[in-house]
């Protein structure tokens, strides 16, 4: 599994930090989970103190080791209101941005009120989530993948090409999600290379079977990546994928880099895909074909409601049109007689 970097705590208040090992010891989540949700309050926090009294200080610069029961005793629904609308105007969140910010304040003050009884009201129990408009999923044609793949195989002037070739097979083939190919490790892969472990959302592992074209680019890559091992950092001796300026696993920043790279190299950077519209496109070309059970997608994808996968049961254009044409009255105009008169 991945060797993962501990999360200096110590950079939060007290009750951040107890907040964080409850939820990874006690709830299991993941360090990047935990991440994310210390990311958000910290902005919650930097925001509502500016607005109600630091209204000339920088946002990066409001301290926010002063947050303790007494003063989140004080904070209201109004408060809270204030901060996602400046969330909104000045910041331009979108409604998934907010969803995930609102979710981790109500996280947080459930564990306060609920869990530990630290404070007696909880001021964003009932306030409702923003609701994203249902869009259907972007995603890539097979015509275009082999387009992308092609821009990365060509690219001989790369010292990574190896490398970058198996990330975007895995994720055109796995759909599986950024932090989950940053955090493979040589072990999760089975001896056979027939499949591997990945571990997902709420620290759940899964495991991913390898298909020939996933096999064919990892035994590509991997004796390119045993050149390296002497150079690899301790902590990362493991890791699967490297930065080679770095000698450490690769981060997410610098996989994003790279497919949007190859997106541009591909003709394919107006469309403005990304890595999890590269997800997107497995899973939607998995399901396309037919033959992949829906039931199946959500494992492979690792979601954990059905009804998360569902959203790939759309009907491509293509397919639609051709429905269309297939209606017996598609071609009426040839079967209508003539008005005698004309």
């Amino acid at each position: 599994m991945a060797d993962y970097h501990p999360i200096d705590l110590n950079v939060y208040p007290p009750l951040f930090q107890q907040f964080a090992t409850y939820k990874t010891v006690i709830q299991g989540r993941s360090p990047s989970t935990i991440e994310d949700y210390l990311s958000d309050l910290k902005l919650f926090f930097r925001v509502h103190k500016k607005l109600k009294y630091s209204p000339d200080m920088p946002l990066d610069e409001i301290p926010i080791d002063d947050v303790d029961a007494e003063f989140l005793a004080k904070l209201t629904r109004t408060d809270i209101y204030a901060v996602f609308n400046y969330l909104v105007s000045e910041r331009g969140n979108k409604v998934c941005a907010r969803a995930r910010k609102l979710s981790a304040l109500k996280s947080f003050f459930k564990y306060l009120t609920t869990t530990e009884n630290i404070l007696k009201d909880n001021p964003v129990r009932d306030i409702d989530a923003p609701k994203p408009a249902q869009r259907l999923p972007k995603h890539l044609t097979v015509e275009e993948c082999v387009d992308l793949l092609s821009a990365v195989q060509n690219d001989t002037e790369s010292n990574t090409r190896e490398r970058d070739f198996a990330m975007i097979t895995l994720f055109l083939n796995c759909g599986m999600r950024l932090s989950e190919l940053c955090g493979i490790s040589l072990p999760d892969i089975d001896r056979d290379m027939q499949s591997l472990r990945v571990i997902g959302r709420g620290n759940k592992e899964r495991i991913i079977h390898l298909n020939g074209a996933c096999q064919a680019a990892l035994n590509t890559y991997l004796p390119v990546r045993a050149a390296m091992a002497d150079r690899i950092k301790k902590d990362d001796k493991n890791a699967l994928f490297l930065s080679t300026r770095r000698n450490q696993r690769i981060s997410q920043k610098t996989v994003q880099h790279v497919v949007y790279k190859y997106l541009e190299a591909a003709g394919l950077s107006h469309k403005h895909f990304s890595t999890h519209k590269l997800r997107h496109t497995a899973a939607t070309l998995m399901y396309q074909t037919g033959n992949v059970d829906i039931r199946v997608l959500k494992d492979i994808l690792g979601h954990e409601q059905l009804n998360t996968t569902q959203i790939y049961t759309h009907v491509s254009n293509e397919s639609m049109r051709a429905a269309m044409d297939e209606n017996p009255l598609a071609d009426v105009q040839k079967k209508l007689k003539k008005d005698p008169e004309t």
